[in-house]
């Protein structure tokens, strides 16, 4: 079934918003706005728009500490983001989360995180309660090649095939954990032979074509639906900015690689396509990025002008099991 043209505009506005968001949020973080760490997502946009417009408002999704993206394409509200991003009391965990910590479970979002592969467990569980709840909704998780080495990962897709859970888990590939290629860390270097060790179906897809991204997802999703079981999706996509914005850890990635792949870059690769297809013009689409940065324009000001959290909203929302028997 081919995408409509309204879907391929819509698509190619969100992966520009999250562009433009990660452009910002990385400059703002650079001139000392920001508190904590900024991990950015420029170059991999075209995954969280392939695989989140699959996803209906009562999926639920879980993301990792790289999660902007997916958070974006799943309809969070980028003001709420940049002010959570700025530690202030109107973001989405009341400034308590920072960038790493986003959740909306109003929209299935149950999270980012910011320990590597943490993740995995919590979408197997939301696997496991879709499950036991009937119907035919389901859960996503987002986590990179680095995650693949740690032990949830084997946990979380064991449990997930022997109690045939709906679940996709979704790998975003881009090559390196911080400076080491995934090459080096995955023995025999291939993670999908991980995967099918646990009797999991897997697809890899070239993770920079929103499209080829899209329709994998649709029908992967479709499949999920039925609870037959997980499935595994490996695309392949690079990071363009270091592992995270910081000069404290060198990116010893070489440049020419850096080069080669953003000449890859999902958003002019669907810019490119719209164009030639006479699907919008040049003038449409300068309209759109300009639309865009209005947004993040205001988006930024609200975060600014929000105010802080109090000393006393550090009791509240914190739970603990201390003296209960």
């Amino acid at each position: 079934m081919a995408i409509d043209n309204a879907e391929l505009i819509r698509m190619y506005r969100t992966m520009l918003t999250i562009r433009r968001f990660e452009e910002r949020a990385s400059k703002e973080f650079r001139g000392g706005s920001v508190p904590g760490l900024v991990h950015s997502y420029i170059g991999q946009e075209a995954i969280a728009v392939g695989v989140c417009f699959n996803l209906r408002k009562d999926d639920r999704m879980v993301s990792n500490h790289r999660g902007h993206g997916h958070l974006i394409s799943k309809g969070a509200d980028i003001r709420r983001m940049m002010a959570e991003i700025y530690g202030k009391r109107t973001g989405y965990c009341k400034g308590k989360g920072g960038s790493m910590h986003i959740a909306d479970f109003s929209i299935g979002i149950l999270g980012a995180n910011g320990i590597v592969a943490a993740g995995l467990p919590i979408a197997t569980g939301a696997a496991l309660a879709a499950h036991l709840e009937g119907g035919d909704r389901i859960a996503a998780v987002f986590f990179g090649d680095g995650a693949c080495q740690e032990g949830e990962f084997q946990e979380s897709l064991n449990l997930a095939s022997i109690w045939k859970l709906p679940i996709i888990f979704v790998c975003e590939n881009n090559q390196y954990g911080v400076n080491t290629h995934y090459q080096y860390a995955i023995a025999g270097g291939s993670i999908p032979r991980r995967a099918r060790a646990y009797n999991l179906p897997v697809r890899t897809v070239d993770g920079n074509d929103v499209v080829a991204v899209y329709e994998a997802a649709r029908e992967v999703v479709a499949r999920t639906r039925t609870h037959v079981g997980p499935y595994f999706l490996e695309f392949k996509t690079y990071r363009w900015y270091p592992h995270f914005e910081s000069d404290a850890i060198p990116d010893l990635r070489p440049r020419e690689e850096i080069a080669a792949w953003k000449k890859k870059d999902p958003i002019k690769r669907l810019a490119k396509r719209l164009l030639k297809e006479g699907v919008a013009t040049a003038r449409e689409l300068e309209a759109i990025n300009e639309e865009v940065l209005g947004r993040i324009d205001e988006a930024v000001k609200y975060a600014v002008e929000s105010p802080l959290p109090r000393p006393e909203d550090a009791l509240e929302d914190v739970y603990s099991t201390q003296g209960i028997s």
